[in-house]
């Protein structure tokens, strides 16, 4: 298991660096010092690869931000911030979430989970604001909690066109509409 560690780890540096589309596995296996054959005895398939760095970058995303119900709303704020800084792995993300929709598609059950956990997180962040009386009571923590997943994704989709975009600006200023802060 250290070698599939050791894998992930580097598919995210290599993939956060150059991007999804100008990865490929032989890179990927040259990086680790493996045949393209011998990184594949890893993973049953390179969708299998690709949605495993995926839950590798949420595992390293949770980690380092904190993102759990118990935590600030800021740490989602930033991890918005921080997906700035790995544009390839934002491709990667927004690539295999499109495709996954595809009930057949290897990671569908995979980013219907993601979905799920996100939005209890997200959710439960929502009723720690209301708790602390930050947030409208009246507020639908799950309406919200799904609209915020739907603005980080399509401000992701919008700044791959437009990387002048601010995403974790544009984000905030959703957050200061509903809690009705300056």
């Amino acid at each position: 298991m250290a070698k599939r560690e050791e894998i992930l780890t580097t598919a995210l540096d290599v993939i956060a660096r150059n991007g999804y589309r100008r990865t490929s596995v032989k890179e990927l296996a040259d990086a680790v010092e493996l045949s393209q054959a011998g990184l594949l005895h890893y993973f049953s398939s390179k969708e299998e690869l690709f949605q495993e760095v995926l839950r590798k970058r949420d595992e390293v995303d949770t980690a380092t931000y904190g993102l759990d119900v118990e935590r600030s709303i800021d740490s989602f704020f930033e991890v918005i911030r921080h997906n700035s800084e790995v544009p390839g792995l934002v491709q990667l993300y927004a690539q295999l979430s499109t495709e996954a929709a595809d009930a057949a598609h290897p990671a569908h059950e995979f980013f219907v989970r993601r979905y799920d956990t996100f939005r209890a997180t997200f959710g439960g962040m929502l009723r720690e604001e209301q708790a602390a009386g930050r947030l409208d009571p009246e507020i639908d923590v799950e309406r919200t909690a799904n609209l915020f997943l739907a603005a980080a994704d399509g401000l992701q989709t919008q700044w791959m066109l437009d990387p002048t975009i601010d995403m974790a600006e544009h984000i905030s200023y959703l957050w200061q509409l509903i809690t009705r802060q300056d």
